[in-house]
């Protein structure tokens, strides 16, 4: 990337002028290459001189020009100026900037692939709700940043596993399974009582009427006998329609992972057998009150934690723990992806990874907040058909997949968001989704209507190009690698979306002042080029997010 091309110019001058006496012999710190916010500054700015001040103990002035007069002009670099309080401000060359279009042509759909975690392995799991209910729009929500964080990594180099954790074991799955055995029996005219603290949702009686007519009434005299099966089915019948509804938001997992398989008798004991052990040897264990707690006191935690009742039964942190073991013995690096209902957890979990002797650092818990629906001003509570949740998937048929997945990524993970149904459906530049799709399609058109005049400009002078807004058209697709580096670096995925929308409004900045298709033919041809390019990187963008790029709207 180029911002790695101007860190190694930067550096090299800096020991070149350390060489020559110019500036003290110290080692030179970490440093940044960063887009100034403001766009007089230049293209890139680089605060070495600042970070260089204090072990150095030099005005950072001073060795910003010392560093700067070491910087040769070339085919990248058009000047080096020195900004107060000490930075180097980059400016890059227009022929350059123009010659990278064809760069971008000739990456094609390799563009934005880089080798930033080759090497490394990382599993994301998200969602993860239980498989007691079909998925809400929170689930969506955290689907789309699970699915595009995991795509994104892959596309920085590095080998990425999504994952989905069933939890099909403990009270909500026995609760479920007792709501399950009740709905069946009243599908054969029995009274059954469902459960007081039972899952009341009509989706209990449709997956009720799916065992049946899977079944017919073979649990229906042996339903207390057949409990533990009958929830087995039950929680499969479930699973089925999650993975359903996350293909209908264009998600898919690598692998669907077993609560229950934890607890499973093997040659070596079970997992959580295993995990048990590594911390009671690491005195991480205590006995007491009947229970068996996690001592994550010790590792800075305001208290202990049970991971096994009084009545033997392990608790949800035990399930916790095993699982996390099995995640690092597989993966360098563990990213969760959690809702906010989990909040309370991050630190006992970081805790637990400690224990079982992995770095805490190497697990990322992502939380993200509530999505609250709307339609216009009114806030949806209810479902108009179910009479209860709202489910994800009656958001999906309402206002498509490509609304629901650029909503949903729009904000970052810790802000709460707003989802306004009406604006997702709206054919306007409103929309955010829209605006972007329509400036890809419209790029479509001006290639289409260009094939009549000009049959072929890949021969294109794309030096030619030079104009404000063209320049700020390359500048800006430029910045997709880097994007996608950033979102792999801080694991945020909602600067996706926002990029997307700014390369978008260049695109239609060079579209309003710039005619294309003019008898001007050379010129035509290096905007076509430029037109094709811009088209790709939209692609490119709008792909990564799950979102289509369309050709006509």
């Amino acid at each position: 990337m180029i911002k790695d091309d101007i860190a190694a110019l930067v550096e090299r001058a800096a020991l070149a002028a350390q060489d020559a006496g110019e500036i003290p012999q110290v080692d030179l710190p970490d440093f940044q290459v960063e887009r100034p916010q403001r766009p007089e500054h230049g293209d890139y700015a680089v605060n070495l001189p600042l970070k260089l001040a204090r072990p150095a103990r030099a005005n950072p002035m001073a060795l910003a020009q010392a560093i700067a007069e070491r910087i040769p002009a070339d085919g990248l670099i058009a000047a080096v100026d020195v900004a107060p309080p000490g930075f180097l401000n980059f400016r890059l060359q227009t022929s350059w900037l123009a010659g990278q279009v064809g760069a971008i042509l000739d990456a094609g759909e390799q563009f934005g692939r880089s080798e930033m975690g080759a090497g490394q392995s990382v599993q994301v799991e998200f969602v993860s709700a239980n498989p007691t209910g079909p998925p809400h729009v929170g689930n969506g929500r955290g689907a789309v940043i699970g699915s595009v964080l995991a795509d994104a990594l892959a596309l920085a180099g590095y080998t990425t596993q999504r994952e989905y954790y069933v939890n099909d074991a403990g009270t909500q799955a026995d609760r479920f399974g007792r709501t399950l055995l009740a709905r069946y029996e009243q599908l054969f005219g029995r009274d059954a009582a469902i459960p007081e603290d039972g899952y009341p949702g009509a989706y209990m009686i449709e997956t009720a009427e799916a065992l049946k007519e899977r079944h017919g009434a073979r649990f229906l005299d042996k339903g207390e006998e057949l409990l533990a099966e009958l929830t087995s089915i039950g929680i499969d019948l479930m699973v089925e329609r999650i993975a359903e509804d996350m293909r209908l938001l264009g998600v898919e997992y690598d692998r669907w992972f077993r609560e229950s398989s934890l607890y499973e008798d093997r040659a070596e004991g079970s997992q959580w057998d295993r995990a048990f052990q590594i911390l009671k040897d690491g005195g991480h264990i205590e006995e007491r009150d009947g229970a068996v707690w996690f001592a994550s006191s010790q590792l800075g935690e305001d208290k202990d934690n049970v991971v096994i009742r009084s009545d033997g039964r392990p608790a949800y942190l035990a399930s916790d723990i095993a699982y996390h073991l099995d995640k690092f013995t597989r993966f360098d690096q563990v990213i969760n992806v959690w809702g906010a209902d989990h909040q309370g957890h991050v630190r006992r979990m970081k805790s637990a990874v400690a224990a079982l002797g992995f770095d805490p650092d190497k697990l990322d818990i992502l939380i993200y907040q509530l999505v609250t629906l709307k339609r216009g001003d009114e806030v949806m509570r209810l479902s108009k058909r179910a009479g209860d949740i709202i489910t994800l998937r009656e958001v999906i048929e309402e206002v498509g997949r490509d609304a629901c997945r650029f909503f949903f990524l729009s904000r970052s993970a810790d802000a709460q968001m707003e989802f306004d149904l009406e604006l997702a459906k709206r054919e306007s530049t409103e929309n955010p989704v829209y605006y972007v799709q329509y400036a890809h399609a419209r790029i479509a058109s001006v290639l289409e209507f260009a094939r009549d005049r000009i049959p072929e400009w890949a021969d294109a002078d794309i030096l030619l190009l030079g104009q404000p807004t063209e320049l700020a058209l390359i500048r800006k697709m430029l910045e997709f690698p880097e994007v996608v580096e950033l979102v792999c670096r801080q694991h945020a995925p909602h600067h996706l979306p926002h990029y997307s929308q700014e390369l978008a409004t260049a695109y239609h900045s060079f579209y309003t002042e710039s005619r294309v298709v003019t008898d001007d033919i050379p010129l035509s041809k290096a905007r076509l080029r430029l037109c094709e390019a811009a088209k790709l990187v939209l692609a490119r963008s709008l792909t990564l997010m799950g979102v289509s790029a369309p050709a006509k709207m």
